[in-house]
């Protein structure tokens, strides 16, 4: 049986933040941070996606958290074909992700970014969600070829969002093509009456890692605001149905992560405490454990290159 590690979507969100979840005296950066891994053993950043990560930030993110904690690491926006701003773009660079040049750029910057994290055992995974347009297709595979020669030596994690994926008929060439790569597919928990919704099957290929990240079952999913799309307070007989899939899922895995999005108010950190109890699982308080070894493998090529430091906030309101 491999280790379940159960979290949330961000510990600095602003609707977490603003709902007293903290408490006083414990809710500067530093304090927060400290505060959440007391009680949870893992936990996803997202800032990532909306700005490359910074060296100092993961150096920081190392310290003030126990060993054994991990970071699983959502992949900047042009990296999985997403639009970008121009303003988080480093040095002027067009936010182009057809251009190589600009690509070969951000690819390094992201690897620095995260390079503390993998030196200190601490990267639980790279989390890789697509678009709602990256479909099935050659075009689509050229690109996870690609991602996956990027990322050798990596744990990864791959979410789609086009439902023709996990399709009857097509999910046993999906579950194949992320193995071929070492890919961790991930699962999700979602509303199940639209067009776009996807099955609540965790589908394993890799040995290492398996992920499942719960969205809420809110049907403004993807059409909504924020807190439209991500308004929903897990019940405890929502979440024992997952139960035995996530026990069997880690029969087969050195790690399953399982990680709350429904981040508005404390929803998410009240149903990953729900979650965590369901399974049994102990505090995580005083982890004092070592991570499970993954191999981090070299940097990619250029990745250690002296570049002036990008200003960012050391901690954001994600999404």
């Amino acid at each position: 049986m491999g280790d379940i590690l159960v979290g949330t979507c961000s510990w600095t969100d602003r609707e977490l933040v603003g709902s007293g979840w903290y408490p006083v005296g414990r809710r500067d950066a530093e304090g927060r941070l400290r505060h959440y891994a007391e009680r949870f053993p893992v936990v996803e950043v997202d800032a990532s996606y909306y700005a490359l990560p910074g060296e100092r930030n993961s150096r920081l993110w190392v310290e003030r958290t126990p060993d054994g904690f991990v970071f699983d690491v959502k992949a900047f926006s042009l990296l999985t074909g997403h639009p970008t701003r121009s303003a988080v773009m480093p040095d002027g660079l067009p936010a182009d992700s057809r251009d190589p040049r600009v690509l070969d750029e951000v690819w390094a910057r992201f690897a620095a970014g995260i390079a503390p994290l993998r030196r200190a055992g601490r990267l639980g995974g790279v989390l890789f969600q697509f678009p709602p347009w990256f479909r099935p297709g050659a075009r689509a595979e050229a690109f996870l070829a690609d991602t996956a020669r990027r990322t050798e030596g990596w744990p990864v994690s791959v979410e789609f969002r086009h439902p023709e994926w996990w399709e009857a008929g097509r999910a046993e060439a999906t579950r194949a093509l992320l193995a071929r790569y070492g890919m961790a597919a991930v699962a999700v928990d979602m509303v199940q009456t639209l067009p776009s919704s996807l099955p609540p099957v965790v589908h394993v290929t890799s040995p290492r890692l398996s992920v499942v990240r719960f969205h809420g079952r809110s049907t403004a999913w993807g059409t909504g605001s924020k807190e439209d799309r991500f308004r929903h307070a897990y019940r405890d007989d929502e979440l024992a149905e997952w139960v035995p899939r996530l026990r069997h899922a880690a029969e087969r895995v050195e790690q399953l992560h399982v990680l709350f999005n429904n981040c508005c108010g404390d929803a998410a950190v009240r149903a990953a405490e729900a979650m965590a109890r369901l399974l049994g699982l102990p505090s995580p308080a005083g982890l004092g454990r070592p991570a499970v070894p993954v191999q981090q493998g070299p940097l990619p090529s250029g990745a250690a290159r002296p570049h002036r430091p990008q200003r960012q906030e050391h901690e954001r309101s994600d999404r």
